[in-house]
């Protein structure tokens, strides 16, 4: 599976940038900017900033006519690959890269010295691919498969903080002074499986929707298993998968939405954490660590819009502690936009 999502994010790489100024309506590639941090709640410690581009390619199923001006040969390449010649004809299959970077600090970044009770500072810049294969069910009902690789480098060449110092003259704030206790280099991998069910009774008009998920990670940087729901109820409620948060195969943006759309959501994902780097601390060197609590549950609540090629999601983010010593849970806000064209 790994080597058959290798070789179609190969194949597509280099269409990243696709010839034509405009996708075709209803199979688009999709472009996502997704920015999370904690000063929506007046707080500046913990899981402090994440940053994420993401672009989702059209389906390429070989029963769809058009796939954003992907060149014939190309096409045939992707459609030969076991995973797409071999899947259910109601199937869609679509290909992610993305960029992004997080950035983690303590409580108090003013101090100079290690604060051995608190965190590791930390940053991890990446680069993923993902190959997302959505099944259509009975009248309604959905499932999406999602396999991620990301590959990064955690510690100074993450170049966090360079970026958090930046943000914070810009913007006249507090220096965080601790970055030379941070961990050190190592590049870092993650691999993730993610399943989805989505349960979308209404076509338009007001309505509500559930969706599901489990899946799991594995890599120096996260070992994880996680499950969650989402509810979601407004007008016009798009079929795609849900809130959409920075974290391996947490993409969700498959779907156009037939018209404009605007709906509350509230969501829950659970975690048994078997391997946090950013705060077990460095794999192969010795660096600051805390001990990391086993388990931990972000919830969710907020809005989401779209109008034509458009999507707007805001939600507040709530997470239990992730560390025996830390003060108590911890809050952010994550933004996304999500622009169903071509460049």
């Amino acid at each position: 599976m790994i080597l058959h999502i290798l070789s179609l994010s190969l194949l597509l790489f280099t269409l990243l940038f696709p010839i034509g100024s405009r996708a075709a309506e209803m199979n688009p590639w999709i472009h996502s900017c997704y920015f999370e941090n904690d000063l929506f709640t007046g707080t500046d410690s913990n899981y402090t900033n994440g940053v994420k581009y993401t672009i989702i390619s059209p389906d390429l199923s070989p029963a769809v006519q058009d796939k954003g001006k992907i060149p014939k040969k190309v096409l045939d390449l992707i459609h030969r690959l076991p995973l797409i010649r071999n899947a259910p004809p109601e199937t869609a299959h679509k290909v992610e890269f993305s960029l992004g970077q997080n950035i983690y600090t303590p409580a108090d970044i003013a101090r100079t010295d290690l604060i051995t009770d608190d965190r590791p500072y930390a940053g991890w810049s990446y680069m993923g691919t993902a190959y997302h294969r959505k099944s259509i069910l009975p009248v309604g009902i959905a499932t999406m498969d999602t396999v991620e690789i990301q590959l990064g480098l955690v510690g100074p060449e993450s170049f966090a903080e360079d970026s958090q110092k930046l943000v914070h003259n810009l913007r006249d704030l507090q220096t965080p002074n601790g970055w030379d206790h941070q961990l050190n280099n190592e590049p870092g991998i993650v691999l993730a499986y993610e399943r989805k069910w989505l349960f979308h009774p209404h076509e338009e008009g007001m309505g509500w929707a559930a969706i599901g998920h489990a899946g799991g990670t594995l890599g120096n940087v996260a070992t994880h298993l996680n499950g969650g729901l989402e509810m979601r109820i407004g007008w016009n409620i798009p079929e795609n998968f849900g809130v959409s948060l920075i974290r391996p195969a947490g993409s969700t943006r498959m779907d156009v939405s037939s018209g404009p759309s605007l709906y509350l959501l509230g969501a829950l994902d659970g975690r048994l954490v078997f391997r946090d780097i950013f705060l077990d601390g460095n794999t192969f060197t010795h660096s600051h660590s805390v001990d990391k609590e086993p388990l931990v549950a972000d919830l969710a609540a907020g809005a989401a819009c779209s109008y034509g090629r458009f999507m707007l999601t805001f939600t507040q983010v709530l997470r239990t502690k992730e560390f025996k010593k830390q003060a108590g849970s911890h809050s952010f806000g994550a933004i996304s936009l999500s622009c169903f064209f071509s460049f």
